[in-house]
């Protein structure tokens, strides 16, 4: 079992302003206590990826790095992160899951690299240049690897998600919280494809991960005036961030200072341990490291 431990001190108060989760946990910062590539390393999510209920969760702090804190990583740092994407990837192009996923993150750590790579952000890349080409290189070669995978189709003789009747097969479906993965599975069979088209489906997922205030503000009606509630989804989560699910998680326990996996846990000393521990979203893990 991994666990990271984040040390505290009592010299530094929190700086004033917006309160970050730091604050909010009451752990009191101060500079160079832990770095974020740290704590990226010795957290072993090589070993996460491998587990189904955490694989979405590293995907989505990959791409959150990506994004915003790839120069912040130390060399190590980010040998360590292009190993664990290149195992994410070649899961994905072995097992076939999460290919969309992946291709999100691959789009995000490439635009930010070109435009490091052009101009004012040399200075702050971490080694030499030609690495980082190589880097890019290797990226777009695994975009396209994925653009071109192709979905074996499984032979069969057992019952089939065809086989189920149609009150199961809408039942699946509304335990699907992404609307992408409701179109995906909409092409897979004419039956599928007028079950996923439900106007309840998609009113169900709007409320599910919109704010009322936000999805009034988008609704889009059809010439009878009734809600497109599936074109309000879209046109919602161009504007708003979705609702996270991870089938396991981060987590930060107050009283002994440390990161863990819900499902792992961690042996803790406090009287009332459930009452310590605050999950820790994958944002929510990168702002535990700013500073």
């Amino acid at each position: 079992m991994r666990t990271f431990s984040v040390m505290k001190t009592m010299s530094v108060h929190p700086r004033k302003g917006k309160r970050t989760i730091l604050e909010m946990m009451q752990i009191p910062k101060r500079h160079g206590y832990c770095t974020l590539g740290e704590a990226f390393n010795r957290l072993d999510f090589s070993s996460a990826i491998q587990d189904t209920r955490r694989f979405n969760y590293v995907v989505k702090l990959l791409e959150l790095i990506a994004k915003s804190q790839l120069t912040s990583l130390s060399g190590v740092a980010q040998k360590n992160y292009f190993s664990i994407l290149d195992k994410i990837v070649q899961k994905v192009l072995r097992d076939h899951h999460n290919p969309r996923l992946v291709k999100n993150l691959l789009q995000a750590l490439s635009s930010t690299l070109c435009m490091l790579l052009r101009g004012v952000g040399k200075s702050v890349l971490v080694g030499n240049i030609n690495i980082w080409v190589c880097r890019l290189e290797t990226i777009l070669a695994w975009q396209q690897q994925l653009q071109d995978l192709q979905m074996t189709q499984q032979v069969d003789t057992g019952l089939t998600l065809v086989d189920l009747p149609l009150h199961m097969l809408s039942n699946i479906l509304y335990r699907f919280s992404d609307g992408w993965d409701i179109v995906t599975l909409g092409q897979v069979t004419p039956t599928l494809q007028v079950l996923s088209e439900d106007r309840q489906l998609w009113k169900k997922l709007c409320l599910y991960h919109f704010a009322e205030k936000q999805f009034c503000r988008h609704l889009i009606l059809s010439e009878k005036g009734h809600v497109e509630w599936k074109l309000t989804y879209f046109a919602l989560e161009k504007h708003y961030p979705t609702r996270e699910q991870y089938g396991d998680t981060l987590h930060f326990c107050r009283h002994c200072s440390i990161l863990f996996w819900k499902d792992s846990g961690h042996p803790c000393t406090a009287a009332d341990p459930d009452s310590c521990f605050t999950p820790v979203s994958p944002q929510h893990f990168i702002d535990l490291f700013k500073y």
